[in-house]
């Protein structure tokens, strides 16, 4: 994963990728994870995503991992919460109530930084990743929420025509990726109308990822 890549988009307020309204697959979708109240979900790769303000308030936990302190600050701005600030173990830690973000690489996250995890929804983490991280992610993301159900969004297109990010995730790498662990239903595709900016034809993909006899 290139550090590097994301600081200087975050630094150089370069988020395109930044959705202004939480993701509509998030909204339509989320009961298909059966969640009780309270529950604790993990965003990976966070950003600033509103998808956060939405969990929180359907009443969920949420622990986000992002690398940016730059974006990590911004949400809490945004949601007005002043964070307790603390180093932990290969992150610092931002907590405020039911939020708790951790500042680092990921794949120095731990279950037992985590905790428990009830659901994760990955919203743009995977398609983030080029292909040769892609495994090592999802094998490291099934131990860190200890293969909990995921909701799961990617991206479809012709990769050939543009360079990622977002990289192109298509059903077959969704299904090696997680088969094993999960059984792996699409719930939605959707066809983006201005394609991968403009430069080719996509489409938006929302996966439910239950445990496998759970």
């Amino acid at each position: 994963m290139d550090a590097v890549f994301w600081h200087t988009k975050w630094e150089q307020n370069q988020i395109g990728f930044h959705s202004p309204v939480p993701h509509p697959f998030l909204v339509s979708y989320f009961a298909r994870l059966n969640l009780k109240p309270g529950a604790h979900v993990l965003v990976p790769l966070c950003g600033k995503t509103l998808d956060i303000h939405w969990l929180l308030a359907a009443g969920c936990r949420v622990t986000g991992i992002e690398l940016s302190p730059v974006a990590v600050e911004a949400l809490f701005q945004d949601l007005g919460l002043v964070p307790q600030i603390e180093a932990v173990p290969n992150a610092i830690s931002y907590t405020a109530g039911t939020l708790r973000v951790f500042v680092g690489d990921i794949f120095e996250c731990t279950p037992q930084s985590i905790g428990r995890v009830d659901a994760v929804y990955d919203r743009a983490a995977l398609i983030a990743l080029p292909e040769a991280v892609r495994a090592s992610y999802a094998q490291h993301l099934i131990g860190l929420a200890q293969n909990a159900p995921q909701l799961l969004t990617c991206v479809e297109y012709d990769q050939s025509k543009r360079a990622g990010p977002p990289f192109a995730v298509l059903a077959h790498e969704v299904s090696a990726l997680y088969g094993a662990a999960y059984r792996v239903a699409e719930l939605e595709k959707t066809l983006l109308p201005e394609g991968i900016k403009g430069l080719c034809p996509a489409y938006e993909t929302v996966w439910h990822l239950s445990p496998k006899g759970g």
